[in-house]
C-alpha cells in the first residue's frame, strides 16, 4: 500500500507507509500545556519553580497518548494539589525552533502549546492548594502587566495574549510564538501590558456630602444592547471610563464636567443620567463621582484638545470593562449599582461577547 504523494514530493512520486511515519517522526511537534488562574482582582497565578530562574503558569509536557486538557488537568493536581475539570481552552501556540528557551541541544522541530482557562479563584480555593515537595518553591498572583518581568518572554507574550482573549470571549485563539495571527483591537492596543491603577475606594451610594470636593466624574454610558463604552489609551493600552477632572468653567457641575469630558475624549454624547454613586479616598476629603446613562451617539473621533490623545473606542459588557481594572474589593458593589441604572434607564442586559471597536459615527 502506498500514501498520496506529499506536497513538497516531487509529481510522481510516492512513499511507503514506512517511509511516510519516518517523514512525520521528523518532523514531530513537542506539545506542552499550561494553565491562566486569576484571582478575583484579575492577577494572574504564576509558579516559582526550583529548576528556572524565570515563572511559569502551571502545567507542563503532554505525554505520550494524553491529550491536552487531560495533561493540564493533570499537572493542575501535580504541582497545585488541585483537582480540576479543563474544559475551556484559551490559546493554542506554535513556537518555532529558534523561539525555544531551551538551550540548544534540546530544542525540537518546534512546539506546539495550549492554554487553558482555570478560572477564577476565590479565596477558599488558593487556600485549598498544596505544593509539592520539589520542583514548585511557591505561588503568586501578580499583576498582568508584571508578567514580562517574571518570566521569559515567549511564556508571557504567549500568557499575556491568552488572558486578552479570555476577556475578548470571542474563543480561542492560535498564535505564533506567542502573538495572535489574528490580533483583535485589545492585541492591537495592547492591553493590560501596563499596570492597572489601583483605586480600592470605598463606593457610597448617597450623594456627595458637604465639605467633599468633587475630584473626579466618570460615567456608564450604555449602547442600546447593554455594553458600555471604554476607552483605549494609545501608547499604554491603559483603560478608562469616559470622564475626567472638573475644570473652573464646569462651575462645580459634576454633570457638566462628565458631558465636557466625554466629547473631549471620546466624541461621544448621552441623555439624562442616572446618578450611582461616590468614591471617597481615605485622608483625602474629595470624591469621585459615578453617573449611568444611555449614548445618544458618537462623532468621528478626534485628539483629547487637553492631552492630544486619540483614544480607541470600544463596546465592551460591564463585566468585561471591570477586568480592565483593579477597583478591589469595592468593584462588585459598583457593578452592582451598574446594572441597576441599566434597569432604571430600559437597557437590556448584555451577554457576554467579543468586544467592539467603535471608528465610524454612529447615533442610536
Amino acid at each position: 500500500m502506498t500514501t498520496p504523494p506529499v506536497p513538497d514530493e516531487p509529481p510522481g512520486t510516492s512513499l511507503t507507509d514506512e517511509e511516510y511515519g519516518i517523514l512525520r517522526a521528523s518532523a514531530a511537534l513537542w506539545a506542552g500545556t499550561s494553565v491562566l488562574i486569576t484571582n478575583r482582582r484579575g492577577q494572574v497565578l504564576i509558579q516559582h519553580v526550583d529548576y528556572r530562574d524565570v515563572c511559569l503558569l502551571p502545567g507542563g509536557a503532554v505525554d505520550k497518548g494524553e491529550s491536552p486538557a487531560h495533561a493540564a488537568a493533570r499537572e493542575l493536581w501535580e504541582e497545585l494539589g488541585v483537582t480540576s475539570t479543563v474544559d475551556r481552552g484559551l490559546a493554542v501556540d506554535w513556537v518555532a525552533a529558534e523561539g525555544s528557551n531551551a538551550p540548544a541541544a534540546l530544542r525540537f522541530p518546534g512546539e506546539t502549546l495550549f492554554v487553558f482557562d482555570g478560572g477564577t479563584w476565590d479565596e477558599d480555593q488558593i487556600a485549598a492548594v498544596r505544593l509539592p515537595e520539589h520542583e514548585i518553591k511557591g505561588i503568586e498572583f501578580v499583576e498582568p502587566a508584571r508578567l514580562p518581568d517574571l518570566m521569559s518572554p515567549g511564556d508571557a507574550r504567549r500568557a499575556l495574549s491568552a488572558l486578552r482573549a479570555r476577556v475578548n470571549s470571542a474563543g480561542a485563539v492560535l498564535l505564533e510564538n506567542g502573538l495572535p495571527i489574528a490580533p483583535t483591537v485589545l492585541d492591537r492596543i495592547g492591553v493590560l501590558r501596563t499596570g492597572r491603577a489601583e483605586h480600592h475606594f470605598p463606593f457610597h451610594h448617597g450623594p456627595v456630602p458637604d465639605g467633599l470636593v468633587v475630584r473626579q466624574s466618570w460615567g456608564w454610558l450604555f449602547a442600546p444592547d447593554g455594553r458600555v463604552l471604554l476607552l483605549l489609551e494609545p501608547g499604554t493600552g491603559a483603560a478608562c471610563l469616559p470622564g475626567g477632572t472638573p475644570e473652573p468653567h464646569d462651575r462645580g457641575d459634576a454633570l457638566a464636567t462628565l458631558r465636557r469630558e466625554s466629547r473631549e475624549e471620546a466624541d461621544a454624547g448621552f441623555g439624562e443620567p442616572v446618578f450611582l454613586g461616590y468614591l471617597s479616598e481615605p485622608g483625602e476629603a474629595c470624591a469621585r463621582v459615578r453617573y449611568a446613562a444611555v449614548l445618544t451617539g458618537v462623532a468621528p473621533v478626534q485628539a483629547d484638545p487637553a492631552t492630544g490623545r486619540t483614544y480607541t473606542r470600544v463596546l465592551a459588557t460591564p463585566e468585561q470593562a471591570l477586568e480592565f481594572f483593579d477597583w478591589g474589593p469595592s468593584a462588585a458593589d459598583q457593578l452592582a449599582a451598574v446594572h441597576r441604572a441599566r434597569t432604571l434607564l430600559g437597557i437590556p442586559e448584555a451577554p457576554r461577547q467579543p468586544v467592539t471597536e467603535l471608528t465610524a459615527p454612529t447615533t442610536w
